[in-house]
């Protein structure tokens, strides 16, 4: 998933600078939200693509917090 996330940070970033169609913030997000974030977090570094914008960086970040409480629950949980 994180390989597909990266892959379509690329594609946004190209149709951006071509002014061709983009992958909307709301796939991009899903994607991530579906494991891919980290995919997204290097993908943002790589192309400098979605770094600006606070309310996007805001939804990206609590993903990324939301995967790791779940994480840190399952762990939790199976060391019982």
């Amino acid at each position: 998933m994180g390989l597909i996330t990266f892959a379509a940070y690329g594609i946004d970033k190209r149709q951006a600078k071509a002014g061709g169609r983009r992958i909307s913030e709301a796939r991009l997000q899903g994607l991530a939200l579906l494991g891919g974030w980290p995919g997204a977090w290097a993908g943002q570094r790589f192309f400098r693509h979605k770094t600006q914008k606070l309310a996007f960086r805001l939804i990206f970040w609590s993903i990324v917090a939301l995967h790791i409480t779940l994480v840190a629950g399952y762990l939790l949980m199976a060391s019982r």
